[in-house]
């Protein structure tokens, strides 16, 4: 009997699977699974404790639905990529192993294990097959006119609905069961990983509760986006990003939904605005491929590796500890902390005060944001960080820089977000939450808050001449 080996890693579900259903294609195989977990790459790569934790608690979601479908989940621990490669060909051969299926991923580190790994099952006589599953339209197939990877979102967005007007991306149903379904499981041994706890009503593990989300977000949250999302107070987002970051859920299965319930949701509707996130996404992903130095920590901006960020270490800790005296800033840092989630609108807002306030190198911040989100993703996590920095590709210029106050004013306008994570400003009213300093002195109050670290007028003068003496060095 042929034997089809599954190789899963970011795309823990059954449903929409597409290395899964090909595997499954042929009735009469022997179709098995494999995980392994690699800790000590997750550590290099500053995989949060939280995404780890929500990986395992979906991993086995995943075993039991593939145990339903006859389909038996084996699971290895290894230490590094390296050893996963060793690990994967001695399995292959113990099991007999004719066909591999996998999902590319598609980071630098990523995608030279699994080329190391198709050469070492080639010459083992394994055929190897790979597929473009977590993205909607595969890396190189959006180009601009003279056949490069645009460099601009807009027009990148643009030609990519062009895209799925001409014919979406199909999804795929999850296999049958087969031979022997049910099969009997054993629990997944908790990873060698620092421990980390995820609230589980707010990110429930799985796809059956991914799909729930998906299916009420598609109806009328959808719709009520483009007036909410900047409002972090609300529940407002989708909180699909753990799902769509570790491959719980598909962008094919977001895209299909919201065309079900908006047909017109491709034509510039009020859906199209969540639908242009997932584009960013794909943007982002593709940017990874076509320029693979922004896996190394490089700027997509040349010049601005000149930058001469200052390193404060008190600044940085401040920062990180939601203690910075700006409470939009502080709020967002105390939301991750807590939720190992942040709103987007204030990942923009930490992300620009971190470098445009406190002139400390975006690597940094992306670093942390990456080691406390438990959506934790290479392409979206660098794209955002680049383009607060004014260092990345379609970034926002040097010069434009957010005022956290004022956007306080603007997105949290009663200080409802700030005061549920400053309990501190509990007794500061409306109209001085985001200065509640003023507050204080005027009325002779004492806060137990700090005041601010920074003057933000003086602090956007320093910024603007480092980015000014960096340019005109280039």
């Amino acid at each position: 009997m042929t034997t089809h080996l599954v190789w899963l890693r970011n795309d823990l579900r059954i449903n929409d699977n597409l290395a899964l259903h090909a595997a499954c294609r042929d009735s009469k195989a022997n179709v098995i699974a494999l995980f392994m977990a690699t800790p000590e790459q997750w550590q290099q790569h500053e995989m949060s404790p939280k995404q780890a934790a929500f990986i395992h608690a979906s991993l086995l979601e995943v075993q039991d639905a593939l145990a339903e479908r006859g389909i038996r989940l084996h699971y290895q621990a290894c230490n590094t990529f390296s050893d996963s490669i060793d690990a994967l060909a001695a399995f292959c051969e113990k099991q007999k192993v004719d066909q591999l299926f996998y999902n590319y991923q598609y980071e630098v580190n990523e995608r030279q294990r699994d080329a190391e790994a198709e050469k070492r099952l080639d010459k083992a006589g394994v055929i190897c097959q790979g597929f473009d599953d977590s993205l909607l339209l595969a890396p190189g197939s959006v180009q601009s006119g003279d056949r490069s990877m645009y460099k601009v979102f807009t027009p990148f967005s643009k030609a990519f609905v062009r895209r799925l007007q001409q014919g979406l991306p199909e999804c795929v149903p999850a296999p049958k069961a087969r031979e022997g379904a049910p099969l009997k499981t054993q629990a997944i041994p908790a990873f060698d990983y620092p421990k980390g706890e995820f609230d589980r009503d707010l990110f429930p593990p799985g796809e059956t509760a991914a799909l729930k989300r998906l299916r009420h977000f598609a109806k009328q949250p959808v719709l009520d986006y483009p007036d909410k999302r900047d409002l972090p107070a609300l529940d407002a987002t989708s909180r699909l990003s753990v799902y769509l970051a570790t491959g719980v859920l598909s962008p094919r299965q977001c895209l299909h939904r919201v065309l079900h319930e908006h047909p017109d949701a491709l034509d510039n509707s009020r859906a199209f605005t969540w639908l242009n996130e997932l584009i960013w996404r794909e943007f982002y992903r593709h940017l990874l491929v076509a320029y693979p130095s922004l896996c190394r920590h490089k700027p997509f901006v040349d010049w601005t590796h000149r930058v001469e960020w200052q390193r404060n270490e008190a600044h940085f800790d401040a920062w990180k500890a939601g203690k910075t005296g700006f409470p939009i800033v502080d709020a967002a840092m105390r939301q991750m902390k807590e939720m190992g989630w942040m709103h987007n609108r204030l990942r923009m807002i930490t992300a620009s005060f971190l470098v445009k306030d406190l002139l400390i190198d975006w690597r940094e911040g992306e670093r942390y944001f990456m080691q406390q989100l438990i959506d934790g993703d290479l392409a979206a996590n660098n794209g955002g960080w680049q383009w607060a920095a004014s260092t990345g590709t379609d970034a926002a210029p040097y010069f434009r820089i957010f005022n956290p106050t004022t956007q306080g004013e603007r997105f949290d306008p009663q200080g409802d977000f700030i005061r549920h994570y400053l309990p501190e400003l509990a007794d500061v009213p409306d109209s001085d939450i985001h200065q509640p300093h003023r507050w204080a002195e005027k009325h002779h109050k004492k806060l137990d808050y700090p005041a601010p670290i920074v003057d933000h007028k003086a602090a956007r003068k320093k910024t603007l001449d480092a980015f000014e003496r960096a340019k005109s060095a280039a």
